[in-house]
């Protein structure tokens, strides 16, 4: 809440050009820290790197890419191992396959280099390496880390979501490999080739399921991390709405009562200024009493946005406080008597602010809205509630000292929020009453409906 600055230095002590500026340099800090990251600082956690149940680096391809956005030194590392690992199978394999010459090392470096794609491209990713180990193979060259190329791609084509493409990249180098080991091996080089025994292809199949599965279940945690991201995303936008939302009832609330009652008092010192100086300074002073108090209380809510982990500067107000309001109520004209029955026990701070509020809102109403110069405030003490009641004698007077209405939405959101209910209307006799139910800690014993009710 932004305040004009006078044009010279003096005044009040804090009212001043400088306090005007200091008020203003916190206002800056205030909706710099607060909303800079979406959400309050207190209501909310920013993401954290390495955050618990987030997915590894190398899963969501954010490790080890380039200003271009290609994995590079995952692709080199594999091409390291496909090339060396194809060279110590080739020494093994020497009398049943075709030695590994420079069309074969062009194979595998075809099937390596298709993987700079498997992030952007997992579909190409997963079909070019199949395809290179299909003619790979084709070529009569031994086996040995190829299928490692066709597993990354076809993990990857998984991963990102494109599940049937990479079954069918899988499924197709299975075929082509049935129909090489056992029905073209007569065909296709080396000449002195034999058929594959079946049995060999319980391994490749057992290497297929193997590679789906472990495809599937990071596809499938991936969206859980997903899901969970915009869970904790969703969850800190609710609670800074929930704070801006709290904020924005106790400013209402502060504002409202004291704006009203300066706005008597005005109209007061206004009547009075030619004709009666001195009730006209009276009313003055009760102004500048309900500005200070105003002051305060919206530094007091301002203070909740400072560094989480410090000590609030003063404690909220509570229902103690009802004779203040009472005395406050009294310099705008209303007489206001405070009956209290049961007894007092122990009142959470949270119930214990929202019934000063309720109060303070329903005597706000009384100034503004109520042609009566009386209220009645009973609060009642029970085993598991306290009950709040504001009555006046009425009738309505139709005038609006400016409000916008929110008032009793306000007090009917605080009571929601504690588990409680807040109703208002107009009695019987003409008069207004407001009446609310706040849940409190159970004391033992079982709780008596009755008991408390005013």
């Amino acid at each position: 809440m932004e305040e004009q600055r006078p044009r010279t230095g003096g005044g009040p002590r804090g009212y001043g050009h400088q306090g005007y500026r200091h008020q203003g340099l916190r206002h800056r800090s205030f909706r710099h820290r607060s909303f800079r990251h979406g959400g309050f600082r207190h209501g909310g956690e920013r993401p954290r790197r390495g955050h618990r149940g987030e997915p590894p680096r190398w899963i969501t391809g954010g490790h080890g890419r380039s200003a271009a956005g290609l994995p590079w030194p995952s692709t080199l590392l594999i091409g390291a191992v496909v090339m060396i690992g194809s060279n110590i199978a080739a020494r093994g394999q020497l009398h049943d396959k075709a030695p590994l010459d420079l069309f074969g090392r062009l194979l595998l470096l075809i099937g390596v280099a298709v993987l700079l794609l498997r992030h952007r491209h997992p579909v190409v990713a997963a079909f070019g390496t199949s395809a290179a180990a299909t003619a790979y193979l084709a070529a009569g060259y031994p086996y040995g880390p190829v299928f490692l190329t066709v597993a990354v791609g076809c993990f990857s084509a998984v991963v990102a979501g494109h599940r049937r493409a990479a079954w069918s990249a899988v499924g197709a180098i299975w075929v082509a490999h049935l129909l090489i080991a056992h029905w073209l091996y007569r065909w296709l080089p080396p000449g002195d080739d034999t058929a594959t025994p079946w049995g060999q292809e319980v391994g490749v199949a057992a290497w297929v399921v193997a590679v789906v599965a472990a495809a599937e279940f990071v596809r499938v945690r991936r969206e859980q991390w997903a899901a969970q991201r915009a869970e904790r995303a969703a969850a800190q936008k609710r609670r800074a709405d929930e704070e801006r939302l709290r904020m924005a009832r106790e400013l209402h609330d502060v504002l409202a009562h004291s704006i009203s009652v300066i706005n008597v008092q005005a109209g007061v010192g206004l009547a009075l200024l030619d004709t009666d100086p001195e009730q006209a300074r009276t009313a003055l002073t009760t102004i500048k009493a309900a500005g200070k108090e105003a002051l305060g209380e919206v530094r007091q809510v301002l203070d909740t946005l400072r560094t989480p982990g410090d000590a609030p500067r003063s404690p909220s107000p509570g229902l103690d406080r009802l004779p203040e309001l009472a005395e406050q109520a009294a310099s705008a004209g209303l007489t206001v008597t405070v009956e209290t029955e049961g007894v007092r026990g122990a009142v959470p701070p949270g119930v214990d602010l929202a019934g000063f509020r309720i109060v303070q809102e329903a005597l706000t109403n009384v100034v503004r809205h109520s042609g009566s110069r009386t209220a009645r405030v009973r609060i009642g003490y029970g085993p598991a509630r306290l009950v709040l009641r504001v009555d006046d004698g009425g009738p309505a007077t139709g005038t609006d000292a400016g409000g916008g209405g929110n008032g009793l939405a306000g007090m009917r959101e605080r009571a929601a929020a504690l588990g409680g209910t807040a109703d208002a209307g107009t009695r019987p006799d003409g008069g207004f009453r407001v009446r609310a139910e706040l849940p409190l800690p159970a004391a033992g014993g079982a709780a008596r409906h009755n008991e408390g009710r005013p």
